[in-house]
């Protein structure tokens, strides 16, 4: 009997390893399917990324291409390309708040825009922001390119990484060249009311080059951009209201209405505060300030700063209740791993 002994250890052993090998066949897969450790996803939900590094991807109208640049990079480009290098340098930082705040924006909500090539996260034209690289405003500025590139550049590193927001949240940071002597409340011009977006005195407007401007039609034209008919008449239509800053808001034309932003976008006027007159085949247009009104006026910034104001001081003027708050705050939850 003695030698059965050695045939009973060997059988035991076999018996043992059917049940250990599928063990050690199945953990290595469990491990893979189910990912890293708990300590190792601990580690790894504290990772952030730093927004100074943050990147923008540029669609470049005219070569349709999309150029990659840093954040800040992103941000001289359209500082120099949004306002005259000869500002104040205070003005040039609200500038840059008002352009960084915008941006900002865009990269959080950019999924949603549909209207976005894939890989962009913005265009470079005022559908956006205008943007321009180091290469283009040589060529713009020529001898004067290195004094404006590095004045510009100082202002957007004095306000590195700070935007606006509103109640936690970055602000639509809407921006226009030049007032009537006040700005529009949002919902006058657009159809949304916005509380940071009112209507503010802006009299360092009337400073502005160019604040007055006129412009002529022929009578034929005038009625075909506005699908009206004027007759010999000298009387052209009746202004039948006007916005919080005094822009027209509605003008009626015969039997039909129009609002001021219709107007200043079928005639192709700089703004919505205008009024006319008709001289013989022609309808005389003057106009008062440039852009749409709502948000920061750069030439208001400007006037201001050449008062002493400070770019705090001209953003909390301009965009009301709001506050000046890290960009990282709200990027670093945007890339923080999950």
């Amino acid at each position: 009997m003695k030698p059965l002994k050695p045939l009973f250890i060997v059988v035991s052993i076999l018996l043992a390893l059917t049940f250990v090998l599928p063990s050690l066949l199945v953990l290595p897969s469990a491990k893979e399917k189910d990912g890293p450790h708990l300590s190792e996803l601990k580690q790894e939900s504290k990772k952030v990324v730093d927004s100074s590094k943050t990147e923008v991807a540029v669609f470049r109208n005219a070569t349709e291409t999309i150029e990659t640049l840093p954040l800040e990079e992103y941000v001289v480009g359209v500082v120099a390309s949004e306002m005259p290098a000869e500002f104040e340098i205070e003005a040039l930082k609200a500038q840059a708040l008002a352009a960084r705040t915008y941006i900002t924006n865009y990269l959080l909500n950019s999924s949603e825009d549909k209207s976005l090539p894939d890989g962009a996260n913005i265009t470079d034209t005022v559908n956006h922001q205008v943007f321009k690289n180091k290469e283009e405003l040589k060529k713009q500025w020529g001898k004067d390119f290195e004094k404006k590139y590095k004045k510009i550049t100082e202002a957007v590193q004095a306000t590195e990484g700070e935007i606006l927001t509103y109640q936690d949240k970055p602000i639509t940071a809407s921006f226009f060249s030049t007032g009537n002597g006040f700005t529009e409340n949002s919902e006058e011009y657009w159809e949304n009311k916005i509380p940071y977006l009112k209507s503010v005195e802006s009299p360092w407007d009337t400073q502005a080059p160019e604040f007055e401007s006129k412009k002529t039609l022929s009578v034929a034209e005038f009625e075909e951009k506005l699908g009206v008919k004027i007759s010999d008449s000298k009387d052209i239509g009746t202004i039948t209201g006007r916005t919080t800053g005094n822009k027209v808001a509605a003008v009626k034309i015969n039997d039909k209405t129009f609002t001021g932003r219709e107007i200043r976008e079928k005639l192709d006027l700089r703004s919505t505060h205008f009024t006319w007159q008709r001289n013989g085949n022609s309808v005389i247009i003057t106009t008062k300030g440039y852009g749409h009104g709502v948000g920061m006026s750069q030439y208001g910034a400007n006037g201001m700063a050449k008062e002493g104001k400070n770019y705090r001081d001209i953003v909390e003027h301009y965009y009301k209740d709001v506050s000046i708050t890290k960009a990282n705050d709200f990027m670093d939850k945007k890339y923080v791993s999950k």
